[in-house]
Order: C-alpha cells, then structure tokens, then sequence
C-alpha cells in the first residue's frame, strides 16, 4: 500500500508541479538557476494537493475499520488496572485548581474499581535548583490531591495520585529543568510503576501499594477532556487479544498489534465568548453525541496509525522498546517516534476533545513548537540514527514510519514555498495573473476536495437535506481558513522558515534549546492583545506587502491590477489576525416588563405540565405526552430527555417560587 500511495502523491505532484514549471519553461526566458528553483517550488506546493487528492480518494475506496475490543462496560477486570494521567507544569495556584478539578471530573466521568488518576508534574525552567514559590505550589497541589481522596474515600483509597519531579541540571541550557520534558516523566513513571527507583520524585501523594499492578497508562493533555466512559473502551480495546503488541528482537520494535493506541481529537464546542478564530477553525457546529468511525488514511490503508501525546500504552512493552532508546536534550516530538517504534493504532469509534486555541498567535507558537520538534528527528530518515549516550546505531524504522516523518517536513516547507512562488511569479515570471491563481487555486483546492469528499459520503442515518446543510457550513468554515491562509501567507512562511532554521542552527552549531517548550495552558502573550503589539508581532507581513507594492508600481504597473487585493490584505493580516482573535461580547438582553411578564406566564404554563402530569402513579417520572384531542390521553412512558427536563423544571419551579423547598425535595 505504501508503494501506491506514496508513488501516487510524487506523480501528482509532478504532474501539478510540472506543469507549472512548463509554463516559466516555455513562456520565459530562464536561467538555468531560476529554471531549477521554480521547479523545486511548482513541487513542493503540488504536493500539499496531492496529498489531499490522494487521502481524498482513499477515503472513498477503503472503509473505516474499528478495532477489535473487549467488553468491559461492566468493569475493567484487575490484570487491566489503568492509570489516568495529566503530564503538566506546577506554575501557578489558579491553573493546579482547575487541574485537579479536571482530574475529578475525568473521574466521575469515567468510574471503574481499576482506573486511577494523576497528575505527572515538574516545576517551570529556572536558573536555580529551587525558587520560593516551589513549596507553596507543591504544598496546594498535594493539599488538592489529599482532599479528592479524601471526598471520595468512602468508594476507594487509591483512586487520586500527584507524581512531582524534582529539577535537574540541564548542562547545554545551563538552567535547572524537569529532565526531557514530557517524555522524561513518562520514562520516570513507567520506571516507578515497575519498582525500579524512587528517585525520580520528590513528591509522591497517593496510595503506592496499587502502582506495581498497573498495566496501562493513558496519557492526557491538560486540556483534554475524557468524556464519559470512554476510558474503559479505550482500555478494552487494548485488552483484546488482537490487538496485543509482538515485539520484534531483531529490529528492536513492535512489528505486529499496539503498544499504544490513539484516539481520535475533536475540537470541542466553542464558549459563547470565543474568538471567531477559535470558531472558524474549530470547523464543526452542533455535537456527535453517537461516536461513529471516521476515516483516517494511515489507520484504513496501513493498519497504524500517529500517536500525537493523548492516548494509552502498554507500560512492560513501551518500556521494553523506548528505554535508553534515544539521546538527551534532542527529541522535542517524542509522541511521533514513541508511535513509530511501539506501533500505534487509531481508535476510530473513541474521541477525546480538545479547545481550538482562541488567539492566533497562540496557534502560532503552538505550529512553531511542532515544526521545531519535527526537524530535530529528521535524522530518523536516515540508515543511522543517534542513540543514547552518543551512540549510532542502525534505524530499523519501518518505510511508513519514515514517510510520516517525511511528510511533516514537507508540509512545513509549503507556505514559504507558495509565498517564493507567488513573488517569483510578480518579480521573475511576468506573468502574475498566471502565478496568483495557480497559487491561489493550490490552497483552495484542498479545501474543495475535502468538502466534495464530504458531499459524497453521506452517512445512512441523516437526511439529504441536513447532510447537504451539514456540508455546506463546514465548507464555509474551510473556505473562511483558505481566506485567513492567504492573508497570513508571508507571515505563516516567515515563521516556519525561522522554526527550520532555528531548529537546524540549534542541532548543528549552538547546541543549545533544544527542549524549549511553552505548556499548553500558559496564558496569551500580552503583547498579542493589542493591535499595535500584533502589528509589532506579526510585521513580515506588512512589510512584504508594502515592498511589494512599492516594486510593482516602479516595475510593472500593470501587475497591480492582479495582486493590489493580495497585497493590501498582506497589509492588514495583523489587524485581521487581531480582530479574529478578539473573545466574542458576551451579549445582555433587558426585558420590557410586558415581556416578562409574557415569559413568567409561559414559565407558569410549562410547570404546569410537570405539576400535574408527574406524580406518584408515574413513580414520579415524566409521561412523554399529554394528547388533548380527540380524546384525552397520557403516553405513560418516559425517557432520559423527559427525565431531565423534569428535573430541571422542579429547580427552575423552586427558583421561580411556584414550589416549596419541601415540595422540590
């Protein structure tokens, strides 16, 4: 499969590309140098097409698979025990309360005898050991966790745990940090988990007795949200015996089943008061309350798929194939390579939710911080491959593991391969109609393969109508990004050439930063509120736009009338990126009093229902319907939906009075 597909994309994309570079060929007069740079760029902007047309059509040949699972919806059975966790950052007295508070909704969301929950914890970089504010964030953290075990001891005394790490020195940074990040407090846990040593932690909140039991981890992000009982499927699904992982002597990985598996991340609904970027591209309105099986090329063509940090893990077998696997201070994406040795699986029919980020240059710094992690295991395409303690040994990666690594490099050199091509097309083509649709119809293909792919697959349980809705407002949505692409093209490209650089010069000449990190909870930069601060932030932009502009009018004036639209929204992509950022008001209705009293009346109706209808012939529980006409008549059966609803209507009748507390009680 890999051959076919891979094989496919390269043709499309020298097919798009190529013809491009038949039009500078035959329409200009080239020298051989611009020839071969216009040849590279055409390529490498077909291909981010090509890798949409391709995963467009095979989505439409192969269908979804789900993954062979247990039944555990009555418990998970003893030899299965898992263990929840948060890897996080200790910064803060009012993030640590609304860590712990997510911790126990996971709980209560997801309550099994055998599932626990933690957190795994460092504090921030520091250039000393020890920072004042240590003790006290420490001490709160381990106050929180006693108190849930406390709430809820009459259940279980082991179900809340805080894993603390200590800092280290970090000699390249020279600052003391939590030793390799994420994936250091993974290896450290796992090791704990195992007995082996300690060490590793300064704090340790919970009861340790049930830690040598544990057989599985899933591994959360602190913005992640668990929903309810989804955690005991994801651990079935591990269980099943299919699905069990083979580890390969020889090639030193998981060749055949899962040692971890990934669900799928959905962006979860937007808060009234998000921004209008965190809405456009959280890309799908209303809620899938029934999970089903989506696609996923990787997973459908290949049977694996990409781990990217929140899904669960063998603990013998992660620890057999990653321990002293890697080399320090280097691997800033560990989740991708974590994926590619212990072989990762797509749980299709499972989904965690994450927010969108509501700013974009938090999105950006986000990007940035994945296309840096991704150049530093670019070696890991190569026949040798760096070990631990300095070491090189063979790379027994797999071909698909490797094109995954591949992709994502390709993929961060398309914006600035597309702004290169549109300038060239301005300044060296002379033809910047031609060049400005091309590129233009690059970004906005994709998007238009991905919503005829939606058109075309229909699920059976909804209507043509609604499908047909459905599609079209996920098309504006997509529409609306390949807008905000275009107008932040120069910046997108200015910002993932400075990652690859950076990133290079950091591996090769300084040595230095190469963990650099900012958690996924810290707050927006204050320099990013301000349209001023935005302008300051985000300057390539406008910058390439007015010197463009300044060019086209000296040189070709009649290229304005193409690229004067482009050019002035490069001109004011920061004030755009600004005003898309901007938290929606939250919008305050003040009633006439004839319009309250309206609504009071109605409020007094609707109660009535519930007054009258539910009672103790019912069992107390709501009848679906009263029918009036031609006979009087109740439907004495109810539902979950009528059952809430009542609910809510007796604590909505006590708030407005027509009840008692006895009475509600």
């Amino acid at each position: 499969p890999l051959f076919f597909y891979a094989n496919s994309i390269f043709i499309i994309s020298l097919l798009f590309g190529g013809g491009l570079f038949a039009k500078a060929y035959y329409g200009e007069h080239l020298q051989a140098g611009w020839l071969l740079l216009t040849a590279i760029l055409s390529v490498l902007c077909a291909s981010q097409l090509a890798v949409s047309l391709v995963n467009w059509l095979a989505t439409l040949v192969i269908n979804p698979l789900e993954l062979p699972r247990m039944d555990f919806s009555r418990a998970i059975p003893d030899v299965c025990r898992t263990l929840v966790v948060v890897p996080t950052m200790l910064t803060d007295l009012n993030e640590i309360e609304k860590m712990t508070e997510t911790l126990e909704v996971h709980f209560l969301a997801n309550k099994d005898t055998h599932l626990h929950f933690g957190l795994l914890t460092d504090f921030a970089d520091a250039p000393t050991e020890h920072l004042p504010e240590d003790e006290i964030l420490l001490h709160a953290a381990s106050r929180q966790i006693e108190e849930l075990n406390n709430k809820y001891k009459s259940e279980r005394k082991d179900i809340f745990f805080l894993f603390h790490r200590p800092r280290k020195w970090n000699q390249p940074d020279k600052m003391w940090m939590g030793y390799e990040r994420k994936r250091g407090k993974l290896t450290e846990l796992n090791a704990l988990l195992r007995g082996q040593d300690k060490d590793f932690f300064s704090a340790l909140i919970g009861d340790q007795s049930i830690l040598p039991k544990i057989k599985y981890v899933i591994t959360l992000d602190t913005d992640t949200q668990l929903p309810r009982d989804s955690a005991w499927k994801i651990v079935a699904t591990m269980a099943h015996p299919l699905n069990q992982p083979r580890y390969h002597e020889k090639k030193k990985r998981v060749t055949e089943g899962y040692g971890i598996l990934q669900p799928r991340v959905a962006m979860s609904l937007p808060s009234a008061d998000s921004s209008l970027f965190a809405r456009v591209h959280g890309n799908v309105e209303g809620i899938d309350p029934y999970t089903r099986a989506t696609s996923d090329v990787y997973q459908d063509l290949f049977a694996e798929g990409s781990f990217i940090g929140k899904g669960i893990y063998d603990v013998d077998i992660f620890s057999k194939v990653l321990d002293n696997r890697f080399p320090e201070n280097r691997i800033l994406s560990h989740d991708l390579l974590e994926g590619c040795y212990t072989r990762c699986g797509l749980l299709s029919d499972v989904q965690l939710y994450e927010e969108y980020p509501l700013h974009y240059n938090t999105d950006v710094k986000r990007r940035h911080r994945w296309i840096r992690g991704d150049w530093q295991i670019g070696a890991w395409l190569l026949p040798l491959v760096p070990g631990a303690g300095g070491r090189w040994e063979r790379n027994h990666l797999s071909a698909l593991s490797r094109w995954k690594i591949f992709d994502n490099l390709r993929r961060s050199l398309v914006p600035a391969s597309l702004l290169f091509l549109l300038l060239s097309g301005w300044i060296i083509l002379h033809a910047a109609w031609f060049w400005t649709i091309s590129v233009i119809a690059m970004i906005l293909l994709p998007q238009l393969v991905a919503t005829a792919g939606n058109l075309l697959r229909k699920p059976k349980d909804i209507s043509t109508a609604q499908h047909f809705r459905d599609s079209l407002s996920e098309a504006t949505g997509n529409f609306l990004q390949t807008i905000f692409t275009i107008i932040c093209l120069p910046y997108e490209a200015y910002y993932t050439l400075d990652a690859i650089l950076r990133t290079n010069w950091r591996m090769i000449i300084s040595r230095k930063k190469l963990l650099e990190w900012n958690p996924s909870h810290q707050k927006p930069n204050k320099r990013a509120k301000t349209l001023v601060a935005t302008y300051s932030l985000m300057w390539f932009a406008p910058i390439t736009g007015i010197g463009m502009l300044v060019y086209i009018t000296v040189s070709s004036p009649i290229s304005l009338v193409t690229g004067i639209p482009v050019l002035f929204l490069w001109i004011a992509a920061p004030g755009i990126a600004w005003w898309v950022s901007l938290s929606k008001p939250l919008s305050k209705t003040v009633l006439k009093p004839e319009q309250a009293v309206f609504l009071r009346k109605l409020a007094r109706k609707i109660w009535g229902f519930f007054e009258i209808f539910v009672g103790e012939e019912d069992n107390w529980l709501p009848p679906d319907n009263f029918q009036e006409h031609p006979v009087e008549r109740i439907a004495h059966r109810t539902s979950p939906t009528n059952i809430g609803l009542s609910l809510l209507s007796n604590l909505s009748a006590w708030d407005f009075g027509y009840i008692t507390t006895g009475q509600l009680i």
